[in-house]
């Protein structure tokens, strides 16, 4: 039997394990990709780790996120990730180049290679014939060191992909389709694969586009074959000779299988505050809307921008609409400038942003209070926005540009002129002057960090006690993202190399009580916390189970866990339970103590074992899904302390 394009790329990579679903498999990582709100976490892990040097064929860090400089903590990162670059052989995207996925895109992505990287979005290169998959910060950093990434075996999902887009709709409405179809945990334990007939009319952008919101899907990653649209690219991109095809076998099978028809797809809209909350622009149409936001990673294309460009051509925006452009790269940025699209959005009344993540992660671009915001981003979470209750829509670049012009969501199909047609340049711009490049070996061995004042070293992590009596400080509903464990924007991030402070701003938006009720009990043993469905979605930023383990968290029990918010509870320690019986979720309240006996040797005997609510003459059943080596680590404390000792011995 043959493989499809996903199990080539794993059997190629396959160090651990067998390809059995749901079995724990170690993977070879080729490349990976870290971004600075969560690589000063990597590079710090690095040096306490004391590797001397990249092991991968590309590792490259990015300065993309954090690029408000209200103060001296955001630029004195960046200069103790450009030294952490040079010092462990890294590529440096400095300020101002641009976002990361697309970025990587353009100047590093391999077809047939790994890529792991310490953002959700990196399954976006998905779309140039790779396994790209975003992981914690930690795993990252193992990556970085030649370890394996591990990870659970997915099923492949296939997607036979025909047709072609009606005229105003795209690849945003196609992944919409997608989330409409399944929401936001239906592809959880998956990889989306898409072949068939369509593929020739979706670009190599369209692709990334696609695969960006995989992510959302709540899929372990996004794979398109690597055909002659990824050649092309390549070869625009000045990097031909690196192209391979790489497409599934004729008698390749998948373990589940849809279709999706690009012509029968319309304009659709996520409404607040998730991005599976997916309908027809339709129901939606007349909404007033506050601002309308074009970029980030879900929409990082010439084309996403040129396309707006000419519908804004000759226009005006609403009175008292804020139309903001955010830029994905400063290469994409020097294009639309030449072709006239900048000046046709200037002129139309839009406000120019820098290159870079910008308001998609709450760095600036917050809406109003009590108003609309109309978004090309990924995400829609409560808060992540910047503007604590916010509502926001996202859309594709069709309806957030005729929209602009209305002051009201509007389907684009009723602009009232004809539907632009923008072609792909011939030849783009290539400009690397703001990528550089690893320093050569000896080179870098002399360099040294540049530690600003509020770096922070990560404090030591306590082993895993076998009896615990914890009170469950906070309990919590469906769907809760990372944002809302821990928020991402100009007012925290800037705290993500200092663990103790970043940690004060822990669920804040949830419960602004936590912090100090959690640090209170910190002494006495720890806590617990109780989730519903899809806890952890979103984000991979590890510091949203990293702080809640420094203020005592030991063990969180859900229905079930977004995949690598789970990963990131077990490296820093906290034990990820599940209810066998999620009728016990009703049993518990906040303030409940749970006591926990013989816990390691339980771990070690079986997956299922049951905890006693202390007081009420109640028990409830919980189970894990550990393997032994993460049991391992889990009875030291975490990764870190797993693999010191690894290196002592």
């Amino acid at each position: 039997m043959g493989y499809n394009v996903t199990q080539k790329l794993i059997n190629d990579h396959l160090v651990k394990g067998e390809l059995t679903p749901g079995a724990e498999i170690g993977l070879k990582i080729d490349q990976t990709l870290t971004q600075d709100a969560t690589g000063t976490m990597v590079m710090l892990e690095l040096e306490a780790m004391g590797i001397k040097r990249a092991k991968t064929e590309a590792s490259a860090q990015y300065v993309d996120h954090n690029l408000i400089q209200e103060d001296s903590k955001n630029p004195d990162d960046h200069l103790f990730l450009e030294s952490a670059a040079k010092r462990f052989g890294l590529y440096f995207s400095r300020p101002g180049n641009g976002v990361s996925h697309p970025i990587h895109m353009q100047r590093l992505a391999k077809p047939g290679q790994t890529l792991l990287g310490s953002d959700s979005h990196t399954c976006a290169n998905g779309c140039m014939g790779m396994l790209a998959m975003g992981a914690g910060g930690i795993d990252v950093a193992m990556a970085i060191a030649g370890e394996p990434f591990f990870v659970k075996m997915p099923k492949v999902w296939g997607v036979k992909v025909t047709g072609e887009f009606p005229d105003w709709v795209s690849a945003k409405d196609a992944i919409f389709e997608m989330l409409r179809r399944h929401g936001v945990k239906g592809g959880v334990n998956h990889v989306f694969e898409y072949y068939g007939p369509g593929l020739k009319n979706l670009t190599a952008m369209d692709r990334h586009v696609i695969a960006n919101m995989g992510a959302e899907l709540g899929a372990t990653a996004t794979v398109f074959p690597s055909d002659e649209e990824t050649k092309r690219y390549m070869k625009l991109q000045d990097r031909e000779d690196e192209w391979i095809e790489l497409k599934a076998d004729q008698d390749a099978t998948y373990d589940r299988h849809e279709e999706i028809n690009l012509s029968e797809i319309e304009p659709m809209v996520a409404k607040p505050s998730s991005p599976g909350n997916v309908v027809p622009i339709k129901e939606v149409e007349g909404e007033p809307i506050y601002q309308s936001y074009i970029g980030s990673s879900a929409n990082p294309g010439y084309r996403d921008f040129a396309i707006a460009s000419k519908i804004v051509e000759g226009r005006h925006i609403a009175d008292g609409l804020s139309l903001d452009l955010n830029p994905t790269s400063r290469q994409m940025l020097i294009d639309l400038s030449k072709e006239g699209h900048i000046a046709n959005f200037l002129q139309g009344g839009a406000r120019l942003h820098q290159a870079g993540c910008n308001g998609c992660i709450g760095m600036g671009q917050a809406p109003a209070s009590g108003r609309n915001s109309l978004r090309t981003t990924p995400r829609n979470f409560p808060g992540r926005s910047g503007t604590k209750e916010d509502s926001v829509y996202l859309c594709s670049p069709e309806t957030a540009a005729v929209s602009a012009l209305t002051g009201k969501i509007t389907d684009p199909r009723n602009a009232g002129f004809a539907y632009p047609k923008v072609q792909e340049l011939d030849q783009p711009t290539i400009d690397t002057n703001l990528l550089d490049r690893p320093l050569p070996e000896e080179e870098a061995s002399k360099v040294e960090l540049v530690k600003g004042p509020n770096i922070a070293s990560i404090p030591k992590m306590d082993e895993l006690p076998n009896d615990m009596e914890l009170p469950i400080l906070l309990k919590v509903g469906d769907d809760i993202s990372t944002d809302e464990i821990l928020a991402g924007g100009a007012r925290v991030l800037p705290y993500r190399s200092n663990l103790p402070e970043i940690s004060k701003f822990t669920f804040e938006i949830v419960d602004d009580t936590y912090y100090d009720r959690a640090m209170n009990q910190k002494e006495d043993g720890g806590h617990v916390i109780v989730g519903g469905t899809n806890y952890g979605q979103g984000s991979s930023r590890e510091h949203a189970a990293l702080a809640p383990r420094y203020m005592g968290l030991r063990v969180a029990i859900v229905k079930d866990f977004a995949r690598i918010h789970w990963q990131n509870l077990v490296n820093f320690g906290v034990l990820p339970f599940t209810f066998v019986n999620d009728s016990d979720y009703e049993k518990l309240e906040q303030g409940d103590v749970l006591t926990f006996k013989g816990l390691r040797d339980k771990i070690h005997k079986g997956n299922q074992f049951e905890a006693e609510v202390k007081g009420k003459g109640e028990k409830i059943k919980v189970e894990h899904a550990l393997s032994d080596r993460q049991i391992e680590m889990m009875e030291k404390g975490g990764l870190i302390n797993w693999l010191k000792d690894r290196l002592d011995k």
